[in-house]
């Protein structure tokens, strides 16, 4: 084989992998910032093919989809001074792929960091009571809080969700005697709310019956009614108030008379 033609193969393998190197495939999701001699191309690249002019130019791949992190248990401090452990979900993007990668060395190490502080320093703020019950309103301080930290490196903070509240056994006893002295403060008020309802609904059948008379003989005759028709041998003879209050009188009347004449 003469110099020639291996100085021909030579030189066609060496193109073939500079080609290859200069060739590359991006994904839906991913984009390239490219380094031209260490400075940076003002527009990120991709998807689909990407040439660069290797060795000239160096690229590096980020990821826009959307990413997922656990926050691990934190030791949190309430301001009424209760001590619990608390974890929490948060979910991010990269919005700007060359400010992810120039601004911040290590974007998602520092979206961590950043929540974990946020966390400690958001819930040391707030009572217990409001960390149990105005957890949607927490959520969303913390994604402000995050997004407004992590803009400047290209990241958006699309949710945070405080996921976990781990309370002390004894706390844990406190709010369950807690919570049922409200249910029983709650069942007295209703009891005390059927029992007023039951008197007014009693006072005004008072006043219809004292206007008319007669409605206390259809009551009577109703009463027979019902009790008649459970087929028993217990015979009922309704006696009007107004007559034992005539005897009472003509009593008291008689004895009174009486002791006037011994």
């Amino acid at each position: 084989m003469s110099p020639f033609s291996v100085f021909s193969l030579f030189l066609i393998f060496f193109v073939v992998i500079w080609v290859l190197r200069c060739l590359n495939i991006l994904r839906e999701y991913e984009r390239a910032v490219v380094f031209r001699l260490g400075r940076v191309l003002k527009k990120a690249k991709g998807p689909g093919i990407v040439l660069i002019l290797w060795p000239i130019d160096k690229i590096t791949k980020v990821s826009l989809r959307v990413v997922t992190w656990e926050i691990p248990p934190q030791d949190v401090i309430t301001r009424d001074n209760v001590s619990l452990k608390v974890n929490a979900v948060v979910y991010f993007r990269v919005v700007d792929a060359i400010r992810a990668i120039v601004e911040v060395e290590s974007f998602r190490f520092a979206v961590e960091q950043a929540a974990q502080t946020g966390l400690r320093s958001v819930l040391g703020e707030v009572e217990l009571d409001d960390l149990l019950s105005q957890r949607e309103a927490l959520n969303q301080k913390l994604q402000a809080i995050l997004d407004e930290h992590t803009e400047p490196w290209g990241i958006k903070v699309t949710g945070v969700q405080v996921k976990q509240v781990d309370l002390p056994q004894e706390m844990q006893r406190a709010i369950a005697a807690q919570a049922e002295a409200e249910r029983e403060r709650r069942a007295k008020i209703i009891a005390a709310e059927g029992e007023f309802q039951a008197a007014a609904k009693l006072a005004e059948a008072a006043a219809v019956l004292n206007r008319e008379p007669a409605a206390i003989t259809l009551r009577y005759l109703q009463t027979l009614i019902e009790i008649g028709v459970e087929k028993n041998t217990t015979i009922v003879f309704p006696l009007p108030l107004d007559l034992l209050g005539g005897l009472g009188l003509k009593l008291s009347q008689a004895s009174g008379a009486e002791g006037r004449q011994t």
